[in-house]
């Protein structure tokens, strides 16, 4: 018996020099500091502390004790993949969402109609635009105006557009940032729409201000 609670210490030991061994290799200066000493004490000491109540129950009721731990790890396995793939996760669900790169780049799925959506903060509101490249600017329709505060009825329309459907008059407007995801633009030129619209559409008063933008296949990567 005191045999096997000496290896069991033992073992726990060496895991915990094992631990410290990785954390010396993997961030050299992590026990430079104080703190970080007294943080792995007490991280170590709850783990042996926790390992030990385990392994008590372990023996006492071995089949429920292994039923159970599979279980949690089972559940754990799967929030980390879940956390670890969340953005991809969403960006397939959502794909106004898109999916965030390493370099800070945005990928984005054409939805089912053949356009690109992109949801957005627009001063801190969110708005969900249509990608247009063939627009000269960033269109707000009437609703999404007045989300962000506008009053619709006070605005000037006087500025011309030729579209497909003919002649349409806009308000100017200036809009102090755009976010989407990491990409922050700020101070970009719009109008509000005096028609209707079914939704706004992001223009090129935005793109421009972009390094890089692209559409490959079914996807476009904005780059900040």
């Amino acid at each position: 018996m005191r045999s096997r609670r000496f290896l069991i210490l033992l073992a726990g030991a060496i895991a915990a020099g094992a631990v410290i061994a990785w954390l010396v290799g993997r961030y050299p200066q992590t026990l430079d500091d104080r703190g970080n000493v007294v943080q792995i004490v007490v991280l170590l000491g709850w783990l042996l502390l926790v390992g030990g109540a385990l392994w008590g129950f372990v023996r006492a009721q071995p089949g429920t004790a292994l039923r159970n731990m599979f279980i949690w790890i089972a559940i754990g396995l799967v929030l980390v993949m879940g956390y670890t793939l969340k953005d991809q996760i969403t960006g397939a669900v959502m794909p106004s969402a898109g999916t965030s790169g390493a370099d800070g780049s945005i990928e984005f799925q054409r939805a089912n109609d053949g356009h690109f959506r992109v949801d957005t903060e627009v001063e801190g509101v969110l708005i969900r635009f249509l990608v247009d490249t063939g627009a000269s600017e960033v269109v707000l329709s009437q609703a999404d105006a007045e989300r962000l505060g506008f009053d619709i009825e006070a605005l000037e329309y006087t500025q011309r557009y030729n579209t497909a459907n003919g002649i349409v008059w806009g308000a100017p407007v200036r809009l102090r940032e755009i976010r989407l995801g990491d990409i922050v633009v700020e101070d970009v030129r719009a109008s509000v729409n005096s028609g209707e619209m079914d939704g706004s559409l992001l223009g090129m008063s935005f793109l421009s201000k972009l390094s890089g933008f692209s559409v490959e296949g079914d996807r476009l990567i904005l780059n900040p």
